[in-house]
């Protein structure tokens, strides 16, 4: 499983990443359009993500505009719903509001900070990108 890591909080990375490192390799973004990136690179190469684990709020451009924009990206190649990255918003904003837009953007899942490595293995089973 490759992951993407969309994150500004530096001990949010690294706990995602110690919990996801064992499941393939991890790659980082600090903000939206370092993830806009990663994904048109890792696209173009042939190896799309499997997993994002994306932030909402961070600096340059937020995690709902950039899920909206990946979302966008996968439907102008016309991929399928089996084939596109599973996204999770993992954020401390866990209001209405946010919990709406993510669903309108077409997030996979939400999971609210602090959240337990328990709670992050359910989701990616539920997603059926672990066992």
């Amino acid at each position: 499983m490759k992951t993407l890591i969309v994150e500004d909080d530096l001990v949010s990375r690294l706990l995602l990443e110690r919990f996801l490192k064992k499941y393939g390799p991890v790659h980082m973004a600090l903000n939206g359009k370092e993830a806009l990136e990663a994904v048109k690179l890792a696209d173009e190469t042939g190896e799309p993500y499997d997993l994002i684990c994306l932030d909402i709020m961070m600096p340059e451009m937020d995690g709902q505009q950039a899920l909206k924009e990946m979302r966008a990206m996968e439907e102008a190649r016309d991929l399928s719903l089996s084939r596109r990255v599973k996204i999770i918003m993992t954020t401390a904003l866990a209001d209405k509001e946010n919990v709406i837009e993510a669903i309108r953007g077409k997030c996979d899942a939400f999971l609210v900070k602090p959240f337990q490595k328990a709670r992050l293995l359910e989701e990616l089973r539920r997603l059926n990108l672990i066992r």
